[in-house]
């Protein structure tokens, strides 16, 4: 067993750190039950105009939580510049009619914020039309958590405007090379406060995580060997966990966080296998003469998806949790690969070949409806949110690989990591 060298082990009593973003609620209306200001399940919905008022004494925190909103595209936030009401006036809703807000957002901070101590920020929201206090709540968190603290309000945001829970605390796991370095790395979802786990290979790949959160499965090389590991995240140890002959790579965990899929070329060609986290063997579900890769379970965990060349080309088939029932999903296009799913199960997105590259596609569970989301660069490697509404992917439009973000309907591209710094094989976190 490895231990891993780290110096953010203490950011990474992650569940600890996450209890010190305290909140206090003054007052809540029936919002989070009530009144769904826009219905995100609708077809067609059109944005909500919001407008969050620069924060007085914490225009960083305002403006990260306006960047969280208007990254959804559910949102209209409202320009500064339009606004008639300045930040430290009280609400009034005649301010904001003609300007068509249906909510405004106030925040101050607390005289007693100790920039050395820590933050302490008070949030009110208003329903215009119905000229009412929604939410009123202080937020306290040290000073290095400031991001957390805004993805905290941003969360509690949307949760009001839609009755859905935000992905805005959600992180991201991936695999990057710095100097030559390659390092498994963990960033929250808009790719900020990125670091290295200290988990380190001759190559690292598809690292994913459990279901709750609180460990890491990934393939390594070392010392000539391709194994499976998993890492608990609280006590940041790494495992061991398949160490078969031949090439041994990681899929995702079943519910439950036991059993996991993954493939070996123990006995020649590649099979698809499931394993425990408390055995070393696995059992084999998928084999035959053909190459059988990439299997990724349902959430349900009734089915597994994998790629296969047993039509000629790398298609996309499925099967049930024990092998059986294979059938192909993917018809158009002759080199598709990446299958990921939804966290509902009812959308796919892959990777597949156009025009000589290859580009990010989704379409339904069974095969209908396929959609090519991507058209710049070579785009693999798709993951979808925990919400299913969001997907990261890597590409190498920018001439190096790095991750992007984009909406489900392929609007709102965008890279996260940095230029330069080489990055791979995301994974979202659970919520």
């Amino acid at each position: 067993m490895r231990k891993p060298l780290t110096a953010h082990r203490l950011i990474f009593g992650i569940a600890v750190i996450i209890l010190l973003v305290f909140t206090v609620c003054y007052s809540l209306s029936d919002a989070f039950a009530g009144k769904i200001y826009i219905d995100i399940t609708s077809p067609g919905i059109s944005r909500l105009p919001v407008a969050v008022q620069n924060f007085t004494g914490g225009k960083e925190i305002s403006d990260i939580t306006k960047d969280d909103l208007d990254f959804t595209g559910l949102f209209n936030c409202i320009d500064d510049a339009a606004q008639i009401e300045r930040p430290e006036q009280p609400f009034n809703p005649a301010n904001w009619k003609g300007l068509g807000a249906e909510i405004v957002v106030k925040g101050r901070m607390n005289a007693s914020s100790d920039i050395n101590k820590g933050l302490s920020i008070v949030v009110s929201v208003y329903d215009v039309s119905e000229a009412r206090e929604v939410l009123k709540k202080e937020y306290t968190a040290p000073t290095d958590l400031l991001r957390l603290l805004s993805h905290s309000i941003a969360n509690d945001l949307y949760k009001i405007l839609t009755a859905q829970n935000g992905i805005f605390k959600t992180r991201i796991a991936f695999a990057g090379s710095k100097d030559g370095k390659k390092e498994i790395y963990l960033m929250d979802w808009d790719g900020h406060r990125m670091h290295g786990l200290g988990i380190s290979g001759g190559i690292l790949l598809t690292p994913r995580w459990s279901t709750d959160g609180n460990k890491l499965l990934y393939s390594a090389e070392r010392d000539r060997r391709w194994d499976i590991y998993l890492l608990d995240m609280k006590s940041m140890k790494e495992k061991n966990i398949v160490m078969l002959k031949g090439l041994n790579m990681s899929g995702n965990f079943f519910p439950g966080n036991r059993e996991f899929v993954f493939i070996s070329s123990k006995d020649g060609n590649p099979d698809i296998y499931i394993g425990d986290v408390a055995e070393m063997e696995g059992r084999k579900v998928i084999s035959s003469p053909w190459i059988d890769v990439s299997p990724a379970v349902s959430p349900d965990g009734k089915y597994i998806l994998f790629v296969s060349n047993r039509s000629g080309s790398p298609q996309i088939y499925i099967s049930d949790k024990d092998g059986n029932g294979i059938r192909r999903l993917t018809f158009e296009g002759n080199y598709n690969t990446s299958p990921a799913w939804s966290a509902k199960g009812d959308r796919i997105a892959f990777a597949g070949m156009s025009n000589g590259k290859n580009q990010i596609f989704i379409m339904k569970s069974d095969g209908t409806g396929l959609v090519q989301l991507t058209d710049k660069g070579n785009n693999e490697e798709p993951a979808f949110s925990p919400d299913g509404r969001y997907i990261a992917f890597t590409s190498d439009r920018d001439g190096i690989k790095g991750i992007y973000l984009m909406r489900i309907n392929g609007e709102g591209q965008q890279r996260i990591t940095p230029k330069g710094f080489k990055a791979t094989s995301p994974s979202w976190s659970p919520l």
